[in-house]
């Protein structure tokens, strides 16, 4: 469940306009969006809403479908020809699907059924408002490369036209290659250039090495241009050789600034950012000293980016307990000097809570589906099982696991062939999403399915039974419920020994 707090947190700088015709829910649902959004109107229809969007444009629209005078779908075509990235979520009812599906070829960021449910408004709210503040995030970090590009042609008005065209061309590419990066690289690389440039200020380093350290902070994971994207972009956890690959990029980017003159400093700091300081870290296994103090600096930044941002296999460390082990590490991972003015600079200021590694719009959720779906089934995979049970070790959403096993799948598997068995997994797999849209689904060590559900489900094991015999009469089901809490399930693993433990006992 989406927490308000944090969609509010989300909300409190965005501005949105809301078309709805129908005056009762137009009153509910405006009084809720004023309780999150910065600024609110609304409209009576769709003329009024396109008219409302010309005068001032907004951050998000909300609309209706079927409307007077012009409808939900003329109006958002309008706004799109006018704002093609222009966010957009439709309230739209079952009976509406025509509308619908010309809503979709419209590229609306999201929808929400009728009657309102707010839980679920939340939640489409907080993926869609996730999206806009990290588009508004990169365009900031845009601008701020763009200046950087200013300041350094300024520098160097003195070199020979040519030689400052190709300067400014260099620099530009280098934008572009890192906001083809996903939106946690760019968002990372800024804030690692940040606390760097804290730090070094705290430190006492010269104005011109803040400046220099900053801006190999916003260029640090450069050499990630090389990095296959089935690595860079994995949600998950990496496997040792996909890690030994990934390291790669800090050679990758040195070499790739130090073949520019005005960038070899920029390199040497790069070059070092994955050491640490008792000589175990990558690529050169340097220790102390050996060590660029300004690179010591940036070790400490990047680190304590990585502790304090949320990622999908875990959850991000307060500021408190992210310090805490920069203190720990201090001579060890960290120079101890600067692990020292580090904590005394990092204290005062403020995280942003909101960074994520979860998928904003739908490139990102292609991404998603890429690592975590099952391709036959369209359900979760055990993969996002366990990240989900890892999660819910320490935020309890999910209470319980429905484990549904269908038995004899594999006889079935032999008398009909595997194409017919997968076709009978994909009509379990749609029929679970249609009966279940609100809970977690996911195919299960082949042919068993999990419902993973805040409150117990209401599962009709007939229906299933009659669903399997409709291919089969060998077929049958059986459902078996686990308390999540009072099971101690914190892990795919745990669960599995507990699987393991109920078989062998069925067994004997």
């Amino acid at each position: 469940m989406t927490s308000v707090k944090d969609l509010k947190a989300l909300c409190s700088k965005l501005s949105v306009l809301y078309v709805e015709d129908d005056i009762g829910l137009r009153e509910i649902v405006l009084d809720y969006l004023k309780k999150l959004f910065l600024n609110v109107k609304s409209a009576e229809n769709g003329k009024n809403g396109l008219d409302e969007f010309k005068r001032s444009h907004f951050d998000l629209v909300i609309t209706d479908i079927q409307m007077a005078y012009v409808n939900g779908i003329e109006m958002i075509e309008a706004i799109k020809n006018d704002s093609p990235e222009q966010e957009i979520i439709i309230l739209t009812a079952f009976s509406e699907s025509s509308y619908f599906m010309d809503a979709i070829r419209l590229d609306v960021s999201g929808y929400v059924i009728k009657p309102i449910d707010f839980d679920k408004i939340n939640g489409t709210l907080f993926r869609v408002t996730n999206k806009i503040m990290a588009i508004k995030e990169n365009r900031l970090y845009k601008e701020e490369l763009e200046r950087l590009v200013r300041e350094e042609v300024e520098k160097n008005k003195i070199l020979e036209d040519e030689k400052i065209y190709n300067y400014e061309q260099t620099l530009i590419a280098l934008v572009k290659m890192i906001e083809r990066r996903d939106t946690y690289t760019g968002g990372h690389s800024e804030r690692v250039a940040k606390y760097c440039k804290i730090i070094a200020t705290e430190m006492g380093c010269a104005p011109a090495d803040c400046d220099l350290i900053y801006r190999a902070g916003i260029l640090h994971d450069i050499g990630k241009v090389v990095t296959p994207d089935t690595i860079l972009l994995k949600p998950g956890k990496l496997e040792a050789n996909e890690y030994k690959l990934i390291q790669e990029h800090v050679t990758a980017g040195k070499q790739m600034l130090e073949k520019i003159p005005m960038y070899k400093e920029l390199a040497y700091i790069i070059g070092s950012h994955h050491e640490r300081y008792d000589g175990t870290g990558y690529p050169n296994g340097l220790s102390g000293d050996a060590i660029g103090v300004l690179s010591r600096i940036m070790i400490v930044a990047d680190a304590f980016d990585a502790m304090t941002t949320n990622r999908i296999y875990r959850a991000r460390l307060s500021k408190a307990e992210a310090l805490a082990e920069i203190d720990a590490h201090s001579a060890k991972q960290f120079d101890p000097v600067v692990a020292k003015y580090a904590i005394s600079a990092l204290e005062k200021i403020e995280i942003d809570t909101n960074s994520t590694q979860m998928p904003n719009g739908k490139i990102e959720e292609e991404r998603f589906a890429y690592f975590y779906k099952d391709q036959i089934t369209g359900l979760y995979n055990q993969t996002y099982l366990d990240l989900i049970l890892v999660q819910n070790d320490s935020s309890d959403i999910y209470k319980y696991i429905n484990f549904i096993s269908i038995h004899n799948f594999g006889n079935f598997n032999q008398s009909n062939g595997w194409h017919d068995g997968d076709i009978l997994l994909n009509t379990i797999g749609l029929y679970l999403m249609q009966t279940f849209p609100k809970y977690l689904l996911f195919r299960f060590e082949g042919d068993d399915f999990i419902i993973l559900s805040e409150e117990e489900a209401n599962i009709d094991v007939p229906e299933i039974e009659d669903l399997l015999f409709k291919a089969s009469d060998m077929l049958n089901v059986s459902l078996d419920i686990f308390d999540i809490k009072a099971k101690e399930i914190s892990s795919l693993l745990k669960f599995q020994e507990i699987l393991s433990y109920r078989n062998r006992d069925i067994h004997q």
